[in-house]
């Protein structure tokens, strides 16, 4: 016999979350977020992440330069974007932005809405603090994955917490700008961040959930 589990229950109830309080979070809760995140495995324990963490007026001002480069600048990259998405991964995409699209409110031809939606990646979906994750060039593909553990710890602790997250790949697209702003190094690669602080409950864009996959649609059995 099986039990549910409280890990079970957190990652059930964890969702990308599109609408912020700007309620900060204490800083005793966000020291213990990190501290948990920092006890995922790595490879040969070489912790390749690297956090810049904003709050206040330090968000606002990241929230005003990102906001400039995604209206002004050309995109830059530290890892190149996904070459295309096909089968189920395209089926999967589109499904979830249907689903965000139809509860903000955004007709299928509405290209205006959509792009007012994308920017709202850059003003954190008004959330109080942000964490830059980067991850050490020297490690490669296999640092980034490490960091992938952090991001999803991260996640779970802040959840098991009641405060709610939404790890975004869309500020890595201008990391020249994301670099010049915080002084980040050249060998610290910028690979994602994560937005974070209290759900407001109130926001459309927190009204839908995504599904997940079956296990035969992911798992090849060999008995």
């Amino acid at each position: 016999m099986t039990h549910h589990s409280a890990l079970q229950d957190l990652l059930a109830e964890r969702h990308s979350c599109r609408g912020f309080q700007d309620k900060p979070v204490p800083r005793d809760v966000i020291e213990t977020i990190l501290s948990d995140a920092g006890r995922v495995p790595s490879w040969c324990n070489a912790q390749p992440w690297q956090v810049t963490l904003t709050s206040g007026v330090a968000t606002d001002a990241f929230r005003k330069v990102m906001l400039d480069a995604f209206d002004t600048e050309a995109a830059s990259t530290d890892f190149a974007p996904p070459s295309g998405y096909s089968g189920a991964r395209k089926t999967r995409r589109q499904t979830c932005g249907l689903q965000l699209y139809e509860a903000v409110g955004i007709g299928r031809g509405d290209k205006a809405g959509r792009v007012a939606q994308m920017r709202e990646n850059y003003a954190f979906f008004g959330a109080p603090h942000v964490a830059v994750i980067t991850t050490a060039a020297e490690l490669g593909a296999y640092g980034a994955l490490d960091c992938g553990g952090f991001i999803t710890a991260f996640c779970l602790s802040a959840q098991a917490q009641g405060i709610a997250t939404i790890p975004q790949a869309a500020l890595a697209f201008y990391a020249d700008t994301v670099r010049a702003h915080f002084g980040i190094p050249k060998e610290q690669l910028i690979l994602a961040a994560i937005s974070f602080g209290y759900r407001d409950d109130t926001h459309p864009a927190n009204g839908f959930r995504t599904d997940r996959a079956r296990l035969d649609d992911m798992v090849d059995w060999r008995d």
